[in-house]
C-alpha cells in the first residue's frame, strides 16, 4: 500500500513510518514538509502523492499548555484534521486519525465502550473531539482510533521520566487515583498496520489491554528497570494539580477489535518490557 503519515516526527508517526515501512511504500511527512492547518498545501501534496490511506498522527499534544493556547490547539487538532480529510476525501484514500481518551470525562467505573458518550473537560480533549466529528462526516473511508497513556522510543514520555527521576531521587509521589491503560508505540502502530489494510472502518479503542493507576505504572518501571533506589509514594489527583484536568478512570474496552477479528494487543506490562528491552 502507499501510506501517507502525518506528525512523522511525532512519537507515534516515528514508530508508524518505520515499522509499516518495512512491507508497504510510507511517505512520513513531519511539520516542514506537510503543514496541516494549511488547507492548500494538503490538497497540494496529497494530489501529488494520492496514497492509499492516510495515517493523521499530527496533533497538538501540550495537554496543559492547550489550555491557555486555545486558538492553536483547535487550529491544529480541528482545523488541521478537517484539512487533511478533506483532502483525502477527494482523492479517494482512507483515513485513519489518531485520538485519545481524553475524549471521555473519566466519570464512569467501567471501561469506555466505543459507542459511549464523549465529554471532553480539557481543551486538548474538546479540539481531538472537535477533529473526530469532522473525520465522521467528511470522510467516506475512515478509522478514529483512540489511545491511551503513550510511549515509545521516541520523544518524552511517563516511561522516560520516571527513570530519568530514578537518577536524582530518593522518594517519588504519583497519583494512585487515575486510572487507564498504556501503550506502547510499537503495538499501537502493528495494530494500525492491520486495521488500514481492511474495510472494518468506524471507530476503535486500542491501547495495551489491562488497565492500571499511574502510581502502579511507576512501580511496575522500576520494578521491570531493576531499580531499588527509590520509592514510590501514592498520592491523589487534588495533592498534584495540573492546568488541565485528567479523567479519572479513563480505561476503554476493546470491543471493536474483537469484533471485527483483528488480535488484541497484548498486555501492557508485555509492552513495557519490550520496550525497556529497546531502550537498551
Amino acid at each position: 500500500m502507499k501510506i501517507l503519515v502525518t506528525g512523522a516526527n511525532g512519537q507515534l508517526g516515528q514508530d508508524v513510518v518505520k515499522l509499516l515501512g518495512k512491507n508497504h511504500d510510507v511517505y512520513g511527512l513531519g511539520r516542514d514538509e506537510l503543514d496541516v492547518t494549511n488547507e492548500d498545501q494538503c490538497l497540494e501534496v496529497l494530489s501529488d502523492l494520492r496514497p492509499d490511506v492516510v495515517i493523521h498522527s499530527a496533533a497538538y499534544t501540550a495537554v496543559d499548555l492547550a489550555e491557555t493556547e486555545v486558538e492553536k490547539a483547535y487550529l491544529i487538532n480541528s482545523d488541521g484534521t478537517k484539512n487533511i480529510v478533506v483532502a483525502s476525501e477527494r482523492i479517494g484514500a482512507k483515513f485513519c486519525y489518531i485520538s485519545t481518551d481524553y475524549v471521555f470525562d473519566g466519570m464512569v467505573t467501567k471501561p469506555y465502550r466505543e459507542d459511549d458518550d464523549t465529554n471532553p473537560q480539557s481543551v486538548y480533549g474538546l479540539s481531538k473531539r472537535a477533529g473526530e466529528l469532522y473525520v465522521e462526516s467528511l470522510s467516506s473511508k475512515y478509522y478514529i482510533v483512540r489511545t491511551s497513556w503513550v510511549y515509545g522510543i521516541y520523544g518524552a514520555n511517563f516511561v522516560k521520566t520516571m527513570l530519568n527521576l530514578a537518577k536524582t531521587r530518593d522518594t517519588l509521589r504519583v497519583v494512585s487515583d487515575q486510572f487507564g491503560s498504556p501503550t506502547y508505540t510499537v503495538d499501537l502502530a502493528l495494530f494500525l498496520e492491520k486495521l488500514i489494510q481492511s474495510d472494518f472502518y468506524g471507530i476503535y479503542h486500542a491501547s495495551n489491554s489491562g488497565v492500571c493507576s499511574w502510581f502502579d505504572f511507576a512501580c511496575v518501571i522500576f520494578e521491570e528497570s531493576g531499580v531499588n533506589s527509590i520509592k514510590v509514594e501514592p498520592c491523589t489527583t487534588e495533592e498534584f494539580p495540573r492546568p488541565a484536568p485528567r479523567p479519572r478512570n479513563s480505561a476503554m474496552a476493546h470491543g471493536a477489535i474483537l469484533a471485527n477479528g483483528f488480535a488484541d494487543l497484548r498486555p501492557w506490562r508485555e509492552g513495557l518490557r519490550a520496550f525497556l528491552e529497546e531502550l537498551k
